[in-house]
């Protein structure tokens, strides 16, 4: 694969899984611009006033420039 990319920081949230932090990241990004990969870089969760667990996770994400 040659050319150019852009790399861009997105955190991802979900209640239930770190796999689907990954997926909000990455697809809310593939609709501004064409994602070619990501790389999870870091990983972290909270506990909610209610109680709830929320995943976090911190995305690298490629886009090929023209």
């Amino acid at each position: 694969m040659s050319g150019t990319f852009e790399v861009i920081e997105r955190v991802g949230v979900s209640t239930e899984s770190i796999a689907q932090a990954v997926r909000n990241a990455v697809e809310e990004a593939h609709k501004e611009k064409k994602v070619a990969w990501f790389e999870v870089v870091e990983q972290r969760g909270r506990v909610t006033s209610e109680d709830k667990v929320e995943f976090q996770v911190k995305v690298k994400i490629g886009r090929k420039l023209n």
